[in-house]
């Protein structure tokens, strides 16, 4: 990923500023530790109909292909390191999404030091705060107890 040109890096930035979305979600998972499983994403989004999506995906490298039922194509980035470093790629370009990239950055580094309930309850409201940036109809409020 770290071997591409300035202006790769740039394009992929626009491509995430214009047809992508970050987002994290707080999803039900009893055999987690706190009950929810934190499970951050970067997706970019295209029309099957575009031919040269998947050469955009092989610049990047990390994460997978979906094909949904609607006619779009999905590349998924959600394994932490792999964010990581595309946020390092990408950020000094990105102009839309700053804030999204700045809070995600937040979340992982929490994620990778929760020891207690008491900072696992600090990462879900660092989650939380996605909704003040992105737009979801399924959003759904956690409450968790100390």
């Amino acid at each position: 990923m770290n071997n591409l040109s300035l202006a790769q890096k740039s394009y992929l930035a626009g491509f995430l500023d214009a047809d992508g979305s970050i987002y994290v979600q707080a999803k039900i998972n009893k055999t987690y530790k706190y009950g929810y499983q934190i499970a951050p994403y970067v997706v970019l989004f295209q029309s099957k109909k575009e031919n040269n999506f998947k050469q955009i995906c092989k610049l990047i490298g990390a994460g997978y292909v979906r094909q949904r039922k609607d006619g779009i194509i999905e590349y998924i980035i959600g394994k932490i390191d792999d964010i990581s470093e595309f946020f390092e790629m990408v950020e000094p370009y990105v102009l839309l999404k700053k804030k999204q990239i700045q809070l995600m950055k937040k979340i992982i580094e929490a994620k990778r030091k929760v020891k207690n309930k008491k900072d696992f309850k600090a990462l879900i409201n660092l989650t939380d705060k996605f909704r003040e940036l992105n737009y979801s109809k399924k959003r759904k409020f956690r409450t968790l107890t100390p």
